[in-house]
């Protein structure tokens, strides 16, 4: 592969990013959104909430990805209620749909990462809290809150890269994003290794910023990291 050919493949693959960092962006946040009404619900004493949870994450997280986006986008087109109902706004739409079930996907392991942070709060800080005065709103975001985002951070930045690669997936509903335009450019030219390692480069960096930047909200949510030698956090950064 030549250096001019590489460059021009690069730059194709870039044209095609904000696409990508828009999937990856909004179907972390709206999973973000829909794991806190799961987790909401999961947490929930009302045995009938609860038990909807638990059969939405093990349906999310026992299926791939692949089989959600071709069943929701395919599946449900076939249907002539859901054409006449709002809901086909969304899924006439790929973009808007790829990321719908993304989120759908990243919300059941979110609710689930969010729920073991909640459950590593000890008792014993909360009712400490409560006998200094603390409740409700304030108990929530100065004790539960830091504590619990603490202890999911490391598996909730796993979930967060997995996502950034399950972008890869949009493609096969017609979105042009990265790895589909550097399939397509390898297939053309015959190289098709070289070209996906390309895109693969670019995914790499990627993931290095986001694994950065939630490091640095680890960091900002255990003070005591503040204080150890790079030494001593490398391991945890690189795991969170």
């Amino acid at each position: 592969m030549s250096l001019d050919f590489a460059l021009e493949a690069l730059n194709k693959i870039l044209a095609v990013l904000p696409t990508t960092l828009m999937l990856f962006i909004f179907s972390v946040l709206l999973g973000l959104v829909f794991a806190l009404i799961v987790l909401w619900m999961r947490m929930s004493s009302n045995r009938l909430l609860s038990g909807i949870a638990k059969t939405y994450i093990f349906i999310f997280r026992g299926t791939p990805l692949l089989i959600q986006i071709f069943l929701i986008f395919y599946g449900l087109a076939q249907f002539q209620f859901m054409k006449e109902s709002w809901f086909w706004l969304v899924l006439k739409n790929r973009i808007a749909s790829a990321v719908f079930v993304m989120a759908l996907c990243t919300a059941a392991y979110q609710a689930e990462i969010l729920r073991g942070g909640l459950l590593a709060v000890s008792t014993k800080e909360i009712e400490a809290a409560r006998a200094i005065g603390m409740s409700g709103f304030k108990l929530l975001y100065r004790i539960i809150a830091p504590i619990a985002l603490r202890q999911a951070l490391p598996a909730y930045s796993t979930e967060v890269i997995l996502t950034l690669k399950s972008t890869s997936l949009a493609g096969l509903i017609g979105v042009v994003e990265m790895t589909g335009i550097a399939q397509k450019i390898g297939r053309q030219a015959l190289l098709d290794v070289p070209v996906l390692a390309l895109a693969g480069i670019i995914y790499i960096a990627l993931s290095y910023v986001i694994i950065f930047l939630l490091g640095l909200a680890e960091r900002q949510l255990s003070p005591h990291l503040r204080f150890m030698p790079p030494s001593a956090q490398t391991p945890r950064t690189i795991v969170g």
